[in-house]
């Protein structure tokens, strides 16, 4: 219990140093949960700004709709989301994912949800193209699920500051579930802030300068250049 105690407080010290220096981040930016799914798929191997831009076509055409998604011609599907990059993988991905879903539940995200989140996790699981980080955003996020998203941001920053040295997803994953608070909110701002972290700070070459975790990070007293 001592440990225990003591490793959240180590989280939550590295939680609040980031919140104190980047402020809330809001993420994940979407006006409705299956807006938060296709960006999920989407930003797979490219950055949110891309993503924006196939997601606004989307709505351009009022395409941001699961059963039109799941009827909808491949080739004006690749066309709408190709600023997102890999878009005939992506199209053909995101297109099984939502005939999926109208043909097991009618399109509707309550009736997805509204159910034990191992079960829903393994389901998104067996899907193409859907890996362990794409689905517990979409748990997280869109299904308000207590499901701590890892990414390398995440490995990066915990090797560094010496908190966890783990590189397997579910490992690191349980970690944090077990020694943060059960908070969705916690779980949704602590990742994007860690995603921050990692695109202006913690990069494979650190940047060490301005770091708001720079006095507990193994780099910051060093040099490394």
């Amino acid at each position: 219990m001592c440990n225990l105690v003591i490793t959240m407080s180590k989280l939550m010290n590295i939680y609040k140093k980031l919140l104190k220096h980047f402020g809330r981040q809001h993420w994940w930016p979407a006006e409705t949960r299956f807006e938060v799914i296709v960006g999920a798929i989407l930003t797979q191997n490219t950055s949110w700004k891309n993503v924006e831009k196939a997601i606004l076509n989307l709505k351009k055409e009022k395409m941001l709709n699961n059963k039109k998604i799941a009827n909808v011609d491949i080739r004006k599907l690749e066309s709408l989301i190709q600023p997102s990059g890999f878009y005939k993988q992506k199209s053909e991905r995101l297109k099984k994912f939502c005939k999926y879903l109208d043909r097991n539940y009618n399109s509707d995200l309550n009736k997805f949800f509204n159910r034990n989140t191992d079960e829903i996790r393994n389901e998104l699981l067996s899907l193409n193209g859907i890996g362990n980080e794409t689905a517990d955003s979409i748990l997280l996020y869109a299904g308000e699920k207590l499901k701590f998203v890892v990414d390398a941001y995440t490995v990066r920053m915990c090797e560094r500051t010496g908190i966890k040295n783990a590189k397997k997803y579910d490992e690191l994953q349980s970690f944090f579930e077990k020694n943060l608070p059960k908070n969705i909110k916690l779980y949704k701002e602590f990742h994007a802030l860690i995603v921050e972290l990692g695109k202006n700070f913690c990069r494979r070459k650190p940047e060490c300068d301005g770091c708001p975790l720079k006095d507990v990070c193994k780099y910051g007293s060093s040099s490394h250049n």
